[in-house]
């Protein structure tokens, strides 16, 4: 593999019964692709909840993973209102999301703790106002 294998998602902001199904995606190419199971499961995770914070804050917004030799980047982007406080949404526990959301058993503030936990090393580039960029990174080896 020389050059990165590329996976792009448009992740709808309107649907939870959609919220999830770029992860999924994303773990069937994984296997397709030979990646181990250890790898796989720490992608999908780190995406799931990107995918699904993208949904609760941001209206949606789009998804690309790409799989290099040594690592496997996610990058999330979207034009949502942007994160305040970095470090604190960091926290776990800390959330945002309104109680209509919670009451579907979203929004108990460990979307970005668990990302962190799942990847190798996260970049968080955000503006109010205009919305947040993620990398993520996973190395395989």
């Amino acid at each position: 593999m020389s050059e990165a294998v590329r996976f792009h998602f448009k992740v709808d902001g309107d649907d939870f019964t959609s919220a999830g199904q770029a992860s999924v995606q994303v773990k069937k190419n994984l296997r397709a692709l030979g990646i181990s199971p250890e790898i796989i499961r720490k992608v999908s995770i780190a995406m799931y909840e990107g995918e699904i914070n993208m949904v609760i804050h941001a209206g949606g917004g789009e998804a690309d993973v790409l799989v290099f030799e040594n690592r496997i980047e996610i990058h999330l982007d979207d034009n949502g209102p942007g994160i305040a406080n970095i470090d604190l949404a960091m926290q776990e526990g800390f959330s945002t999301a309104p109680d209509n959301i919670r009451s579907l058993g979203f929004g108990a503030g460990m979307g970005l703790p668990n990302m962190k936990r799942y990847s190798d090393s996260i970049t968080i580039d955000s503006a109010l106002g205009k919305g947040t960029k993620i990398l993520m990174t996973v190395n395989l080896s």
